[in-house]
């Protein structure tokens, strides 16, 4: 049997490596040696194949715009147990979706006369008329030329108001100044008099205000059609791009280890009643699978890594490798691995029971703690042990009140608040920002600044949690202070002052490319993991809740 040009032989020799007893559980794993070298091999694909020109951002000469891009590898046994790899990308590369080293996606929405392109051009024409409605001279005069008439017609209708009031007025101010020298019939007279000026002051108003409606008539008129035409022409894109999207979704059925087959949005309903977000299915991982399993090939690890320049609100590393999207590949992928034995999650498994959490100090109010790297604040959904639950187990009656928060991988100064009082007092300070926080890291390589501020907005990236991202629409205010200490074997150590307490906030502003564009060692979402997150809490100080003095902690890291 001839193999497939997508199936890989590794280059290098294999022999003395041995296969994982699961497969690679895609959303937090180190990657396996085998995924390693054929991530390798595809990597000296990509800078010496003459096959297609991307621009990836790397200091290349080409045209187009520069993006980077997510490619992936599987490694596979065949039905002669042999082993090889399969490679794929995010997306489309160089334009295309078809090349003689990937496997094809799982449906080729650019293939020539697909309905896909078919309909791309009746909705590219419907954008264009669109468009051009909307920026067109006429759609602007006739908005201009309403705006101008009602202001001129309001002016005269606040200016004939004004004069009717003041008419009124005054004959308000007469009747109350004759009512007493006039007789009955004298003052009845008066009255039907200006009873008759008020009517007349009415149907002056009236008339006016008809006169007004009547002008703006044609030019309102004018305007709707317009606008008319372009809801009618919005309503039919929103439709046809509805038909398409249920049309491409039609398209997307995936299989698993069993032999089964689901469509795109059967797997997401079953998943969690959410409708699949555009794109998904062209992620690299459910390519790779889904050729395998179309090919009678067993996966045995898989991995993924970045290529090329970063988004640019996003943090991705050339090179470095990471773990698969959520939003679009969680439903798609628990699906697809049924029947496979998988690593189990790592971020679900209880491993610091063991671990000494030190206390630094402790009196009626507060309890400060030096929390060890990747150990809970609070509990999360399956893990459990934190210092929350620690102190709990303690005061298992008066129950601890966490007053801030270290994320699991840092280390460092933690205070806990033993009454409301006392969570109060200090809560407030954290709120006005005046408590004084400073952070030491490294980061993997050379700062040449001595010191500087970062200010750079972030939110959550909602495509792909917990992973923050830059984005100034959206994003809450983000400042830190920074200063270098010194250089140690070709990375930095500095010391960071935080103004505000965004999530990630420290490995956000230094990892950017408007930030420090260098990671902290060991970060395991915005660079490459190492033996722990080298980021500590090193100093705090604030206002005592009972002493009202000001009160300082420090501790040095272990690093």
């Amino acid at each position: 049997m001839e193999k497939s040009v997508y199936f890989h032989q590794f280059n290098k020799n294999i022999s003395g490596i041995e296969l994982p007893l699961r497969f690679t559980f895609p959303f937090c794993y180190e990657p396996h040696p085998l995924a390693i070298i054929a991530a390798e091999e595809l990597q000296h694909y990509i800078t010496t194949q003459e096959d297609w020109k991307h621009n990836f951002g790397l200091d290349e000469v080409l045209p187009g715009p520069a993006i980077g891009k997510m490619f992936g590898v599987l490694v596979v046994k065949d039905q002669h147990n042999e082993l090889g790899y399969l490679a794929a990308v995010s997306g489309k590369l160089a334009g295309s979706n078809q090349h003689q080293y990937f496997v094809p996606p799982i449906f080729d929405m650019l293939e020539e006369n697909s309905f896909f392109l078919n309909e791309e051009v009746h909705l590219n024409a419907l954008n264009r008329k669109i468009e051009s409605l909307e920026r067109s001279e006429e759609l602007a005069l006739a908005k201009q030329n309403l705006d101008l008439l009602k202001n001129s017609w309001n002016k005269d209708l606040d200016e004939l108001k004004s004069k009717l009031k003041l008419q009124k007025k005054e004959r308000k101010e007469i009747r109350t100044r004759l009512k007493a020298t006039l007789s009955d019939d004298e003052y009845e007279l008066l009255m039907e008099n200006m009873r008759s000026e008020s009517l007349r002051d009415k149907q002056e108003l009236q008339r006016f205000q008809h006169d007004m409606y009547k002008a703006m008539e044609s030019e309102q008129q004018h305007l709707q059609q317009m606008i008319s035409t372009l809801t009618t022409l919005k309503e039919e894109r929103r439709t046809r791009s509805g038909n398409l999207q249920r049309q491409l979704f039609e398209q997307y059925n995936f299989f698993n280890a069993h032999g089964q087959q689901q469509n795109v949005v059967d797997v997401f309903r079953n998943f969690d009643q959410s409708t699949p977000p555009a794109g998904s299915g062209e992620c690299a991982a459910p390519k790779l699978l889904q050729y395998a399993y179309s090919n009678k090939l067993t996966p045995i690890a898989l991995a993924e890594f970045w290529w090329g320049c970063s988004p640019a609100s996003e943090i991705r590393r050339h090179k470095n490798y990471y773990p698969a999207c959520r939003k679009k590949c969680e439903p798609i992928l628990g699906y697809m691995l049924k029947g496979l034995i998988v690593d189990p999650n790592p971020m679900q498994q209880e491993t610091t029971l063991d671990t000494e959490l030190p206390q630094l100090f402790e009196d009626d109010d507060i309890i400060v703690f030096n929390k060890p790297a990747e150990f809970l604040s609070v509990p999360g959904i399956y893990v459990k042990d934190s210092v929350y639950n620690r102190v709990l187990q303690r005061y298992p009656n008066a129950g601890p009140i966490i007053i801030h928060r270290l994320d699991m991988s840092t280390s460092g100064l933690l205070i806990v608040a033993k009454n409301k009082d006392a969570h109060q007092f200090i809560q407030d300070q954290f709120i006005k920002h005046t408590i004084k926080k400073s952070y030491i890291a490294i980061l993997d390589g050379i700062i040449k600044e001595e010191s500087g501020l970062i200010d750079l907005p972030l939110r959550v990236d909602l495509d792909d949690r917990p992973r923050q991202m830059v984005c100034y629409t959206y994003g809450k205010p983000a400042q830190t202070k920074w200063e270098k200490i010194a250089i140690e074997n070709n990375k930095t150590r500095v010391r960071f002052y935080p103004l505000t307490g965004r999530t990630h906030q420290l490995r956000m502003h230094a990892v950017h490319p408007k930030g420090l564009n260098t990671p902290i060692v060991g970060d395991d979402l915005y660079g490459k993991k190492a033996n722990r997150l080298h980021l500590h809490a090193a100093s705090i100080t604030f206002i005592h809740p009972r002493l009202k003095t000001e009160i300082t902690f420090e501790i040095e890291p272990d690093f």
